[in-house]
């Protein structure tokens, strides 16, 4: 029997927060990621890993509910969280002159791409997904076709996200728009018990 095709995913949680939240789809905020894409592969297709890429929150309240999911989902070890940084950055209003302090987030997708293509050269996987509608990753995706051209690049749009140039140069494409009833199957359980024995629960703005 033929070896099933080896399939990680790369997911821009930027990207996929956002799209979800324009939706306001915030119940799969608290979602089974590993389980979730597993959902859409063939049956010759075996998922090895999903990357998740993003960065910790200011705020405490968004923070702690950030870091219950990464939690939960981290009981899987497939599950693999990348982190990045928000850097503070000054914004002068063009109306009163005054100083508004913000953040932006910082290296995502320098480490989606540096992840991408180190998988790729190492021949991890068959077919790359990537869950992003951001075109900045382009140029990964063009340097895979050089040096591992028998590897797939298929790109996965967040809701209300889509990226013509991404999805032009792509094996092919999904929008996960219409994917609601998919999300809602998985949605990670009410309260998840950690390998330490500490259970946590989906936070209440979430449901």
């Amino acid at each position: 029997m033929e070896d099933k095709k080896k399939v990680i995913v790369y997911v821009d949680g930027f990207n996929f927060y956002y799209g979800l939240k324009s939706k306001k789809w915030k119940m799969c905020y608290w979602l089974d990621l590993v389980s979730f894409f597993n959902s859409f592969l063939k049956s010759y297709q075996e998922l090895v890993g999903v990357n998740y890429f993003s960065a910790r929150p200011t705020d405490a309240g968004k923070h702690d509910r950030q870091d219950k999911l990464f939690q939960a989902n981290k009981c899987n070890p497939k599950f693999n969280l990348i982190l990045g940084k928000y850097l503070k950055k000054e914004i002068k209003c063009r109306y009163c002159g005054g100083i508004i302090h913000s953040f932006e987030e910082k290296e995502t997708d320098v480490r989606i791409a540096t992840k991408i293509l180190s998988d790729a050269y190492k021949k991890r996987c068959d077919i790359a997904i990537i869950v992003s509608a951001d075109s900045d990753l382009i140029p990964p995706v063009e340097l895979i076709r050089e040096f591992n051209p028998s590897q797939k690049v298929y790109v996965y749009f967040p809701p209300n996200r889509y990226s013509s140039n991404l999805s032009n140069l792509s094996d092919g494409t999904r929008k996960l728009d219409g994917a609601f009833n998919i999300f809602k199957k998985h949605i990670l359980p009410q309260k998840v018990q950690l390998p330490n024995g500490y259970v946590i629960e989906r936070p209440d703005e979430w449901k």
